[in-house]
C-alpha cells in the first residue's frame, strides 16, 4: 500500500538540512531503485522553485511499504529526523486515484 510522509520542518533549520541531504536522498534513491517511489520532494518556505536562504518548510514522500508501522519506522529512521530538520512528521495511508 501506499503511504505518505508529510514533514514540517523547524524554524531555521536549512543548514541542518543541507548537512544532512545526502544521506537523505541515498534512501531515498533505494526506495526508486526497488520501485517503491512515487514521488519525494521539499515544500519551498517561498513561493519559488529555488528558495535560496527562505529554504523549506517541509516535504513530502509518498512510497510503498507493507504497513502503517513499517512507513513510520521508515519515516523515524530518516537522516532529516536524527538532524533535528523536521518538527513533525506524521505518516497516513494514501489511495493514488490520478493520473
Amino acid at each position: 500500500m501506499l503511504y505518505a510522509i508529510i514533514a514540517e520542518d523547524r524554524d531555521s533549520s536549512l543548514s541542518r538540512r543541507l548537512e544532512a541531504r545526502p544521506a537523505h536522498l541515498e534512501r531515498l534513491q533505494l526506495l526508486r531503485v526497488q520501485s517503491r517511489l512515487v514521488l519525494a520532494g521539499p515544500f519551498p518556505a517561498i513561493d519559488s522553485e529555488e528558495p535560496g536562504t527562505a529554504g523549506f518548510s517541509g516535504s513530502l514522500i509518498v512510497a510503498e511499504f507493507t504497513s502503517l508501522e513499517e512507513a513510520r519506522a521508515w519515516a523515524d529512521a530518516d537522516p532529516y529526523v536524527a538532524a533535528k530538520v523536521y518538527r513533525n512528521v506524521s505518516v497516513k495511508p494514501f489511495r493514488k486515484v490520478l493520473p
